[in-house]
This record gives structure tokens, C-alpha cells and sequence, in this order.
């Protein structure tokens, strides 16, 4: 047993979004210890879009109140249950992370298939309903309760606030990359330079392809050539957009709006039976496209979702191999309102790391 406390900023009220009055400390209720769960008091825990998606009920989910957000988390184990020991090898004071997701079934095809991220029966780490009617919570808090196939060792080298972010916005990115045979000999379009998107430069790169940054902005050009973008295509000017016809392998969209999107002439970019990925989550419709859109070059439009715990750990250590470090700006968690309107203005660049400020915390070996 340990004396962690359980505590975190909610949100009470759907129609107070903008936070003024809301996101107020709360008591939390941790689902029921079982052998296979694993306490870690958080150090760190990033801001995600889809804490704002969430929060300002843009997808129409927040049904679950007082609820508190945050699925990029870093902490440090305070109590393995014996089954998650055994399992994972965890120990008390290792260093942990906890992604989008809490918990599968482990038992359907995707489970068994390191698709967990898939399973149907899945629980999301915040605004999802266990068993027992526990509604589970998030990290903009002190500590959560995870179970131990949904918990990530973080390689040494990794410093906290780096890895937290790359736990849902790197996985999100790097998962489709691997997936789709991003590597040497491979050219690689990144729609957007925001925080999915600074990871998909990074890791595309990484991985030994060609990137090319597709943006409406040209003022991102210079940070795009700095995390490591071949190209960088302004993809209102025709002519650019021209000459990279039928040349890109794959493409990972990470933009998260839809007006004025341009999918049917990223679509042109793709060479024969290239790969669209979407990994944004707009709070619209992506725009219609014709049946030729598709088939005139055979192209494939696919989205994904997060990725696995073995992607999880493979992203991690090549980030630690590569050293491999995310554009973040340190906020302290009592400081969450600002951070989070802030992130819905589009202010990071190109990521908020909240550091818990809210119980005390040693810190020791986690900075």
C-alpha cells in the first residue's frame, strides 16, 4: 500500500469550456486495485488536441462530469500490484508512462494481434466507463491507476518531459509510419507542422525517409528545415504542389480542421497504390471525393489510431537512440486554464508539458 493521493483539475460544466470559472481541484475515485494494476504518482503530463476536442465538447463525448483530462503522463510507480510485477517487471520508483488508453479486453483478434489500441471493448485513460462504474480520469492530476499492458517503461535517456508528449501525439504519428514501411529509399509527406506533425518530421526522419512538410503556412518553413524536413511545399502554390505529382509514398495528415482542406490534391501527390493516412480528429467531416480521386493513381485512404504498446516501446527507444527531443513548453499544472486555452488558440510550439506542482514531488531521477 502507499499514501498516494489521489487528486486532479475538472472540468464541471460542458457549457464553461473556456475555463474562467471551471477546471477546479477534485477528489478522485481510482478503479478498484486489482494485482494486475500499477499506482504512479505523476511527475508530468502533456496537453493533447484531444483534451481540447474533449473539453470543449467539440466531439460531442463529454457525458462523464466532473471529468479531468490529460493521456500524455509520466510518473513513477508507487504500488505494483504482483501480477503486474511479474508481468512487466515493474518495480516501485520506476519510471512509467500512460498513454490513450487504460485497458482491452485481451482477448479479441486485435489483442492478440498487438492491435490492442483497436479492441472494441477498449477504455479510453479518460471519459470511459469500467466494470464497476468507475468513470476513468485522467493526468492533469496527481496520480492514476493503470493497468500494467497499458503501462510504457521510459528509456534513461529520455528526459520526462520529452516522453511525455511522445505517448500520444509521437505514438499517433510514429505508429502509421511504421506501419505503412516509412524507412530508406521512401519519400514521406507530413500535412501540418503542429504537434502531431513535428513528430511525423522527426520520426519520418528518423526512420531514414525523405520528408516533405505539406503546409499552408509558409511562415513554418524555417522550423520545418530545422527538425530535420527535406522539402517544404506551400500547398496553396500550385506550381509546387505540381511538381511533386505522383511522387510521395505515403502521407500522414495530422491536421485536425477541414475547411479549405485540400485532400483530393494531396491525393495527386501519391504515387501508384501510395498510402493517405489521417491520424486528425477534426470536429467536422473531412471533405467529399470522387471515385477518381482514389482510383486514378490507386490510391489507399486509410486513418489510424494511436498505436500499440509495441509500437510504444520501439518509438521510445528510437527516441532515445536518435535523441530525439520534442519542441515543448514547460507549464506548471496549477497554471492548466491557461495552458489549455492557450493550446485551443493554437499558441505551443509545438507542445505543452504540464509539470505536477499540485502534491509535493522529490523529482528524483525524473528530469
Amino acid at each position: 500500500m502507499s499514501d498516494i493521493q489521489f487528486k486532479g483539475y475538472a472540468i464541471h460544466d460542458k457549457k464553461k469550456w473556456r475555463l474562467q470559472s471551471d477546471l477546479k481541484p477534485v477528489e478522485i475515485q481510482p478503479k478498484k486495485w486489482e494485482e494486475t494494476d500499477i499506482d504512479i504518482a505523476i511527475t508530468h503530463c502533456g496537453v493533447c488536441g484531444s483534451d481540447i476536442h474533449t473539453l470543449t465538447n467539440g466531439w460531442g463525448n463529454l457525458d462523464h462530469l466532473p471529468l479531468v483530462v490529460g493521456h500524455e503522463i509520466i510518473g513513477k510507480a508507487v504500488r505494483v500490484g504482483s501480477i503486474a510485477a511479474e508481468k512487466t517487471g515493474f518495480k516501485v520508483g520506476d519510471r512509467v508512462g500512460v498513454g490513450a488508453h487504460i485497458w482491452s479486453c485481451g482477448e479479441c483478434q486485435a489483442c492478440k494481434t498487438d492491435n490492442e489500441n483497436y479492441c472494441p471493448k477498449g477504455l479510453d485513460t479518460y471519459n470511459s466507463p469500467y466494470p464497476d462504474g468507475i468513470i476513468s480520469q485522467g493526468g492533469f492530476s496527481t496520480a492514476i491507476r493503470a493497468d500494467h499492458r497499458f503501462a510504457f517503461p521510459i528509456p534513461e535517456k529520455l528526459k520526462s518531459e520529452h516522453a511525455a508528449s511522445m505517448l500520444c501525439a509521437g505514438l499517433t504519428v510514429f505508429s502509421p509510419l511504421v506501419r505503412n514501411g516509412c524507412g530508406p529509399g521512401k519519400k514521406v509527406g507530413i500535412v501540418g507542422l503542429g504537434g502531431l506533425g513535428h513528430y511525423g518530421v522527426m520520426f519520418a526522419k528518423a526512420l531514414g525517409a525523405e520528408v516533405y512538410v505539406l503546409s499552408h503556412s509558409p511562415n513554418k518553413e524555417a522550423d520545418a528545415k530545422k527538425l530535420g524536413a527535406d522539402h517544404f511545399i506551400v500547398t496553396s502554390d500550385k506550381s509546387q504542389m505540381e511538381k511533386i505529382q505522383l511522387s510521395l509514398n505515403l502521407i500522414i495528415s495530422t491536421v485536425d480542421v477541414t475547411e479549405g482542406y485540400p485532400l483530393k490534391d494531396f491525393l495527386t501527390l501519391l504515387f501508384v497504390n501510395g498510402v493517405f493516412v489521417n491520424v486528425g480528429i477534426p470536429d467536422s467531416p473531412l471533405p467529399q471525393i470522387g471515385p477518381f480521386d482514389i482510383v486514378a493513381n490507386g490510391v489507399h485512404l486509410a486513418g489510424s489510431l494511436i498505436g500499440s504498446k509495441k509500437e510504444a516501446i520501439q518509438m521510445l527507444q528510437l527516441a532515445a537512440d536518435k535523441g530525439i527531443e520534442p519542441w515543448i513548453e514547460l507549464m506548471p499544472m496549477s497554471k492548466v486554464k491557461e495552458a489549455v486555452e492557450r493550446m485551443k488558440e493554437g499558441k505551443p510550439k509545438y507542445r505543452y508539458v504540464l509539470v505536477q506542482d499540485f502534491v509535493p514531488t522529490d523529482g528524483s531521477g525524473f528530469h
